[in-house]
């Protein structure tokens, strides 16, 4: 990897961080909010609403603005005919849910007025996509934070507000709503303007990719969202608010980290196969792996231990322990076959991401179909053992096609982060017991302190190549 792309790389991470730990860090004050505020019930029809309008979003776009980072064509043409397939997608399937929302929310037990809700938000997330991918090509994640970190500050504030005046879970699909309008808004202030158009070249390519990479994007999001689809038609609204909670907690390390990571990931190694340097592909992946399970790994050994205090916001919370420490698990698994499914689609291999992403929906739904009427921990369980068992194939794709690394090269991390793991545990049962928000806020500093000493020391060479190269 050139300096010039490490540098493109290093600012890229860091901006991209800045923009999720604004936005995520909205998520997570309006669940504790929602958690606060409302039932198991009303939490769990917030989230069942959220799964299908981002099912729907993935298919409105079909996973095609990646190839506007891999294009070789005029960027800005081809963003005009992806913006035209994608917001017309958008407007259909808009239609769509309107007009199936009684039957939608007899079968998933959310009411049908949040669906009609969030549903109008569809074409302004498409606009909003492509000009986001715009950004993405050029690594160019400052510009990012107006319109993605921005549209999320007011869709928060507005859930927040209306639910604080009593307004149940309206809030979140008004929210929801508010968020996607302004995304687009703010991106044109930011900058990035893309006219509709149609180009015959450029939709041919953008429609090939999306044969292969579209089903993949969906089947990715079926991942993270059959799930709650499937607990709320066995189990009902009340159990999905349970799973939800656990889950929404666990998910923040895989998107604060991973998705960062991933997200520059895929743009550098894109860089690197045009660029006809695919020799510097395997080392670019062991860099980015190194980060992935250090960074993560310290987060979810942390809220692991920490599990049993989701009863701060409610004893009702309890049975959510559990759950959260089976999704650490699965958290740090799917966090590394996130940044390994990146490069193998960076390095044009989208037919192996997808026979990859289908395993694993076959798998997880045949395990759900088994383990759904035992409860929400079983689920759990299921996720974190598939997640594991695709960890070993995943890596047999990597060398099939030269693009992994030595896998020695990962002896160091690994060691350092299982020493680390074992040492917190056994802080963790010396600390005493925790009492409200303040300490709990402690402990898991005292954790994190335990984590960085020990495991930094031990990847002193990873610590180099993240604040240097990447």
């Amino acid at each position: 990897m050139t300096n010039r792309v490490g540098e493109r790389a290093v600012r890229g991470s860091l901006w991209l961080f800045a923009v999720n730990v604004v936005s995520k860090g909205c998520q997570v004050a309006v669940t504790l909010v929602l958690a606060a505020l409302l039932t198991e019930d009303g939490l769990g029809a917030v989230s069942l609403v959220v799964s299908l309008v981002n099912i729907g979003q993935v298919v409105q776009s079909a996973g095609v603005y990646d190839v506007i980072s891999r294009t070789n064509l005029d960027p800005g043409r081809l963003a005009g005919t992806v913006l035209t397939l994608s917001a017309s997608g958008g407007l259909v399937l808009t239609v769509v849910l309107l007009l199936a929302a009684e039957p939608l929310a007899a079968a998933l037990g959310a009411p049908a007025t949040l669906i009609r809700i969030a549903a109008l938000s569809l074409p302004f997330t498409a606009i909003g996509g492509v000009q986001m991918a715009l950004m993405h090509r050029d690594l160019d994640f400052r510009r990012r934070m107006l319109p993605d970190a921005g549209g999320m500050v007011l869709g928060a504030a507005v859930t927040i507000v209306l639910a604080a005046l009593g307004f149940g879970p309206l809030a979140m699909a008004v929210g929801l709503l508010c968020t996607a309008v302004a995304q687009p808004v703010l991106a044109v202030v930011a900058g990035a303007r893309v006219r509709p158009r149609w180009d015959r070249a450029a939709a041919g390519e953008a429609l090939r990719w999306t044969a292969v990479v579209g089903p993949g994007a969906v089947v990715a999001t079926l991942l993270i969202n059959v799930d709650y689809l499937t607990i709320g038609h066995v189990l009902g609204p009340s159990a999905v608010g349970v799973y939800s909670l656990a889950f929404r907690i666990a998910w923040m390390p895989y998107i604060l980290v991973a998705v960062v990571l991933g997200g520059v990931m895929f743009p550098v190694c894109a860089e690197l196969v045009r660029s006809g340097r695919t020799g510097d592909v395997p080392g670019a992946v062991l860099r980015f792996t190194k980060a992935t399970l250090m960074i993560t790994g310290g987060f979810f050994v942390v809220i692991a231990l920490l599990a049993d205090q989701v009863v701060l916001f409610g004893e009702r919370w309890a049975p959510a322990a559990p759950v959260l420490v089976a999704l650490c698990a699965y958290g740090l698994g799917l966090g590394l076959l996130h940044t390994w499914y990146q490069v193998i689609r960076a390095a044009g291999h989208a037919r192996w991401y997808l026979a990859l992403e289908v395993t694993h929906l076959v798998a997880l739904l045949s395990a759900l179909a088994v383990t759904t009427r035992h409860g929400v921990l079983a689920v759990a369980i299921a996720q974190a053992v598939i997640v594991w068992l695709l960890v070993p194939l995943t890596w047999w794709v990597l060398v099939r096609h030269g693009l992994a690394f030595p896998a020695a090269a990962l002896g160091r991390t690994v060691a350092g982060l299982l020493t680390a793991c074992a040492s917190c545990a056994l802080v963790a049962r010396l600390l005493p017991d925790t009492n409200g928000i303040a300490g709990a806020l402690l402990a898991g500093l005292v954790l994190f302190g335990v984590y960085a000493a020990i495991s930094l020391p031990l990847n002193r060479e990873a610590v180099r190549e993240l604040r240097g190269t990447l």
